[in-house]
């Protein structure tokens, strides 16, 4: 607690958010915490003997309650609005453009019917025109409330959104009204900015592959990019270059910083950092305050405070701080993957850099340092998330190491020209040379991630992983870095009995998985998909009108990956078959 008072603080913050989430303490409960932090926070004005021993330990109850007690405010929603099947007449505005598929363009939007108001999802049919900020909008649509999946192991959406506060979704088929807003808050007109920015990108001369990646590289719009360019970035581990985070606000704020350090002289350096966070800050409103952008940009504002106040940085500290500015505003973002995966990542490379860094050769040179660093942060980084990484995507790629240690060297020059390129085209500025270099400059680094991509022996996936594997694995790496630092005979010992307790551990989940038999009937769209488990053997059948690849992405590697299966064959029904016969059973799909 003495060395890092914030941190541990920190921890017990999130796990206050944690208990109160898991068990929704009532408000007698809530009143008897907040009085029990009141009288804390009070005794910690007195000066006696037992309290100063006892301070840390009551500091940690403390802030565990503020944080049961923030996010139980934060659970807080609307009471629920019932509609019934028929179509209504419904008046929205949009305030969330999200991907499309290949029937709907999506969006979150604030519906209204009647004297009824409620957050929902709108879809509308992909030929349609895109919606915008500037208009209100009229159309007959069907309500449907957001239901949990059928199955334990299927991603929950309606409890994903719940915590957005999102509870129904509009299906559009009918002709669509606009009127003209005249109330459009700050908010709203920046983001209705960066839609005609978008807008403008894709009225370029680039390719469309091309357009996609700057508006997901700079604009934090992937909303339209093509599914197998997300795939070749998942499969090679590359995914966060696609995302904005700490790599692109970190080059985004130094070419803030250079061109101010050229207008501004020699005595002014503490303001140039002060403009050029203000100016980040800007950009960041911009591009729509994503979670991603919010995390990284808290980061780095928290970090150049202490440069600033002639602190020596310290990244525990930051790092806590910068957790607990978000989670104070907003305590649901804890639950967000890319806030785990953010926070464990940058953990990752404190703990673990410098003892990889010493297990590399000697780093005498600017070259060796570049390269060894980029090595060692990558492996740190990789390390610490592969927990969360195997709990949420079941997938893993050996061929990541490889992919970031080439490509990520690059990625100041490509997220600079990026920048670069979204600026002209927002100022109506454009250059046919230009376009086709930044053309010919994507067009490879696509090629090149596609390669990576194609390494399919060394991409793993459905692979099971729970909380308590998690758990254990996330212990292994911590105690890597004892490894690293003094490769002796106890450090080793310690991992091997570690590593042997992890696999005992999963071998035994993988024994009671395999010893349960059952019976599924999987509904996907409009189709009905049976399946029959069988030891660690699975067999799935559907109709040969199926959307095979739509099966196997939402029921076949979900199901797999839960089970812990390690053989699946799949079976087409003949015609309008509906029943089969398995084991001298037979089996109704209806």
């Amino acid at each position: 607690m003495n060395k890092q008072p914030l941190f541990i603080l920190v921890l017990c913050f999130i796990l206050g958010i944690v208990f109160q989430d898991q068990f929704s303490l009532n408000k007698t409960a809530i009143f008897i915490f907040a009085g029990i932090c009141s009288a804390i926070f009070a005794t910690l004005f007195f000066k006696s003997y037992l309290i100063h021993k006892s301070k840390s330990v009551l500091l940690g109850i403390m802030f565990f309650g503020i944080g049961i007690i923030i996010h139980c405010c934060n659970m807080v929603t609307s009471s629920e609005t019932n509609f019934d099947s028929s179509k209504k007449t419904v008046v929205f505005k949009i305030s969330k453009k999200l991907n499309s598929n290949e029937k709907y363009k999506n969006y979150e939007c604030i519906a209204q019917v009647g004297k009824k108001y409620f957050s929902s999802i709108v879809r509308i049919p992909v030929e349609r025109d895109q919606l915008d900020f500037d208009h209100y909008y009229k159309v007959e649509a069907f309500i449907g409330k957001l239901k949990p999946p059928q199955y334990d192991f299927q991603f929950d959406y309606s409890h994903y959104l719940k915590r957005k506060n999102i509870g129904y979704q509009l299906y559009v088929s009918n002709e669509i009204l606009s009127v003209p807003r005249t109330d459009l808050d700050i908010q709203e007109k920046i983001k209705q900015k960066r839609l005609k920015v978008l807008q403008n990108i894709d009225n370029t001369d680039i390719s469309a592959q091309s357009r996609e990646f700057l508006k997901g590289i700079i604009l934090a719009d992937r909303t339209e990019i093509d599914s197998s360019v997300v795939q070749d970035f998942s499969r090679s581990g590359l995914v966060h270059f696609l995302a904005i985070s700490g790599t692109h606000i970190m080059v985004i704020f130094g070419l803030f910083y250079f061109l101010f350090k050229l207008v501004l002289p020699l005595k002014f350096r503490r303001y140039t950092i002060i403009i050029s966070l203000v100016f980040l800050w800007f950009f960041a409103a911009f591009i729509g305050f994503g979670n991603s952008v919010l995390r990284s940009c808290t980061m780095l504002t928290v970090y150049f405070i202490y440069v600033l106040l002639q602190r020596k940085p310290d990244v525990l500290h930051s790092m806590a701080l910068s957790a607990f500015i978000i989670l104070i505003f907003d305590t649901h973002q804890l639950f967000n993957i890319g806030f785990q995966l953010s926070f464990i990542a940058v953990l990752g490379i404190f703990w673990l850099n410098q003892p990889i860094l010493k297990c590399l050769p000697k780093q005498d040179g600017y070259g060796k340092k570049l390269i060894f660093n980029t090595i060692s942060i990558s492996i740190s980084a990789q390390l610490a998330t592969l927990p969360l990484v195997l709990y949420y995507f079941h997938q893993f790629s050996f061929i990541s190491i490889l992919a970031n240690f080439v490509i990520v060297p690059f990625s100041e020059l490509i997220i600079m020209l990026s920048f670069g390129m979204a600026g002209l085209i927002a100022l109506h500025l454009d250059f046919d040379i230009i376009n086709m270099v930044y053309d010919f400059v994507i067009h490879g680094l696509l090629k090149s991630i596609h390669w990576f991509a194609d390494f399919d022996f060394l991409f793993f996936e459905n692979i099971s992983m729970n909380l308590v594997e998690v758990f254990l694995l996330s212990i292994i790496i911590y105690v890597l870095r004892f490894v690293f630092l003094k490769f002796n005979f106890k450090n080793i010992m310690r991992f091997i009995i570690l590593s042997l307790m992890f696999f005992i551990v999963r071998s035994g989940f993988n024994i009671k998985e395999n010893q349960r038999e059952e019976i599924l009937v999987h509904q996907v769209g409009k189709d009905k998909v049976l399946s029959i488990k069988d030891g660690n053997r699975a067999y799935f059948w559907m109709a040969n009108t199926s959307d095979r690849e739509k099966v196997i992405k939402y029921v076949i590697n979900p199901y797999s990956s839960s089970r812990r299966l390690k053989n699946i064959e799949l079976k087409s029904l003949e015609g309008i078959t509906k029943k089969i016969i398995y084991k001298s059973k037979i089996y109704d799909i209806n």
